[in-house]
């Protein structure tokens, strides 16, 4: 190439390569005055909060390397959430009106520790506009909404109206609060049965009636505004139809101080008791890509509308044609987040801490993409063999599943204590997987060898669900629990689709200790212990033979009996004796098993029922026929507290007849009211509980003739 076309080739390039230049150096300067304008992130953030809300706060701040403050009343001193916190500070006695719900106690704490900003979790002070004022005054930032939307969506009556405005889907009612019974009944045939009476400040369940007539309505509207009353310090109800066979799914949103509203697709919570969510999944099995489209763009609409910040759900009501109604708007982080947070892969909380820190959304509507399956149970301190009434006590065993596709979220540990003072919540479990199938299998399995001891839960109720046929098909509806356990739940309810599973890890255990007790050094020569492989399984009255055999890597256990597979059931596992999880695989199929030793026998749980195994010798089971059964004492002529709480009110006085269903007495326990009443016709004998008593689970409070 010639010097004079090389000069004139590096000419034509000369300008292009200026202009390179010019625009690498715009992208610097932008860079520069970008990072000039990026918000400072803060260093220390306060959780006004217990629990494992402010645990789950504490593990995203530690993950983005800021600081934690915790705060705890005096029946938290022991807090999990208290340990893991780099910082902690007592505020109070155990009762939330004196410590998690004082304002003044927990900015005088983030003074004196230096926190930038308050993570307020869910419940006590999280949706509280003055709370979120005072900070503002104080020049600290809230890790939530502004002052206004908290306001005008935590009253429903007002938020109805500005949702009407927004042109949002409404289910269509009375938005003024009510004056009284008289006023209530007149609205209540207007709309017409069924209807629904809530409170206006109302959350969580409390201060809602459903009612079918007006005697319904009479009894409860007098309830709904005590409860309000009680719960929020605002008696405001109000009265809205009541859509039957309805789905309770709702959008989580996401916004910025810049304007940038997205939102994160539904939550499936319609299995709930008590207006309260038991199950929560995401995405919805009901709802199709246009449906979500058409309720996300509505969250979106509404949240626009009120200036919204941070993360927020609106909840929908939708029916069994798919039409939608709003129904109210959280302004806070919900207890179901996790869900979406698995199917989206955002952390929800992180995303608070950044836009409260004035830094704009990092996703628009068009990345945010749904992949695979996420289901969450509430894992309650409850019985759900008494009505679901708490329990409490301290965690003598505390072991929580583990393994792909599992989490926990959780505020407790082993040797804990679950207080009469707070939510009886022991932990959120969460599974995910490729699809919904997927994701039911591993929460059933999660479930099984989820073990608690030391008080009541909920754990076989959850399983029984996971099982049952109908929530496996996705027919789902807010009425579910109460149309399929009408009578409450039992044992009785639940039907092992394979009895000869739970008969075959009881004898391959009891052939296991068996064996254990015949290795013991010391025997005398000649005597010593022999295994026989043959026993008989007491399950219930039934004597059923089997033969335990041990091959490598566990057992083979034939069942001589009829109904029951006639090959050897495999029992293949690595499980260990004193171990109170069995996991492993019966005739190929994964199970896991909860297994403890009785005195006599065995206790197994799994799928949701429970069998209590005896496996004798062919001797002492014919012994066995000769004991007597124990008897329960009979508590028919007395009124006995179900739960610990305390005693409102007791409605009856000695001598007088009362009518079976009449009220008996009234206890409040875990911030909720529970009437008491009369099984059968009678005669008060005695009362020996008055009002303001505090009641130990199974005291006396009255007595029949």
């Amino acid at each position: 190439m010639s010097a004079q076309k090389s000069a004139k080739k590096t000419s034509k390039k000369a300008p292009a390569k200026k202009a390179a230049a010019q625009k690498t150096q715009a992208k610097k300067a932008v860079s520069k005055k970008t990072a000039a304008k990026k918000p400072k992130m803060f260093k220390k953030i306060l959780i006004a909060n217990r629990g494992e809300i402010a645990c789950r706060v504490i593990r995203s701040a530690k993950k983005m390397g800021i600081k934690t403050v915790a705060v705890y009343s005096e029946a938290d001193r022991d807090a999990l959430h208290v340990l893991e916190a780099d910082e902690a500070y007592c505020i109070g006695p155990a009762a939330s009106a004196e410590s998690y719900l004082r304002a003044d106690k927990i900015i005088d704490v983030i003074k004196k520790s230096k926190a930038e900003a308050v993570h307020p979790g869910y419940g006590f002070l999280s949706e509280n506009a003055a709370f979120c004022r005072k900070l503002k005054r104080a020049g600290i930032a809230f890790i939530g909404p502004n002052e206004l939307a908290i306001k005008a969506m935590g009253d429903k009556i007002e938020s109805k109206k500005l949702a009407e405005k927004a042109k949002v889907s409404t289910v269509p009612g009375y938005t003024e609060a009510l004056k009284d019974f008289k006023e209530a009944k007149k609205v209540a045939h207007d709309i017409g049965y069924p209807v629904m009476l809530k409170a206006s400040a109302g959350g969580g369940g409390k201060g809602m009636r459903v009612c079918e007539n007006d005697e319904d309505l009479q009894e409860a509207f007098v309830s709904a505004v005590r409860e309000a009353k009680s719960s929020f310090g605002d008696d405001r109800v109000f009265i809205e139809k009541f859509i039957v066979n309805p789905r309770h799914i709702e959008i989580q949103v996401m916004a910025d101080q810049h304007g940038n509203v997205v939102y994160l697709g539904e939550r499936e919570c319609s299995i709930q008791r008590r207006h309260q969510k038991v199950i929560e999944e995401a995405p919805s099995p009901f709802i199709d890509p246009d449906t979500r489209k058409a309720m996300g763009e509505e969250a979106v609409a509404l949240s626009k509308a009120v200036k919204y910040v941070s993360a927020g759900t609106v909840e929908f009501i939708v029916d069994q044609e798919k039409n939608f109604y709003f129904l109210e708007m959280n302004t806070r982080l919900q207890v179901e987040h996790p869900v979406t947070e698995l199917v989206t892969g955002l952390d929800l909380v992180e995303l608070m801490i950044r836009v409260a820190a004035g830094e704009v959304l990092p996703i628009t509507q068009d990345d945010v993409k749904l992949d695979g399956w996420a289901i969450e149970s509430r894992v309650y301190a409850e019985d759900p063999f008494r009505n679901f009434l708490p329990s409490i006590g301290r965690l003598t065993r505390y072991q929580a599943p583990e393994g792909e596709g599992v989490r926990v979220d959780t505020g407790v540990y082993e040797g804990g204590e679950i207080s009469m003072h707070y939510d009886p919540m022991i932990a959120k479990l969460i599974t995910y997987g490729a699809d919904r199938d997927q994701a039911i299998k591993t929460m059933s399995h999660a479930l099984d060898g989820y073990y608690i001891r030391g008080v009541q839960h909920n754990i076989p109720f959850l399983s029984a669900l996971m099982n049952h046929p109908r929530f496996i098909e996705g027919r789902l509806s807010t009425g579910f629990i109460a149309e399929e356990y009408p009578d409450g739940f039992s044992f009785d309810d639940v039907v092992h689709d394979d009895p000869s599973i739970m008969i075959a890890v009881a004898a391959s255990m009891h052939m296991a200790y068996q064996d254990r007790a015949a290795s013991i050094s010391g025997q005398q020569d000649g005597h010593e212990r022999q295994v026989s492989e043959n026993w008989i399984v007491m399950l219930g009255k039934k004597a059923l033979p089997v033969q335990v055999v041990q091959v490598e890597g566990g057992f083979d256990v034939t069942i001589s009996a009829k109904g029951f597979p006639k090959d050897a059931i495999e029992v293949r596992s690595g499980w260990q004796l004193g171990e109170v999880v069995f996991e492993g695989t019966v005739t190929g199929r994964e199970v896991v098993i909860q297994a403890e030793r009785l005195e006599v026998g065995y206790r197994l749980l799994h799928a949701g029922s429970q069998a209590d195994i005896r496996v004798l010798s062919e001797t002492a089971a014919r012994l066995y026929e000769y004991m007597p059964e124990k008897l329960p004492p009979d508590t028919s002529k007395l009124l006995m507290s179900p739960m610990p709480g305390l005693l409102l009110s007791v409605s009856v006085e000695v001598g007088q007849e009362v009518k079976a269903g009449e009220e008996l007495a009234v206890i409040e326990a875990m911030k909720m009211e529970n009437v008491l009443r009369a099984a059968q016709d009678g005669t008060i004998k005695d009362v020996s509980a008055g009002p303001g008593d505090s009641l130990a689970v199974d005291q006396v409070i009255l007595s029949f003739e």
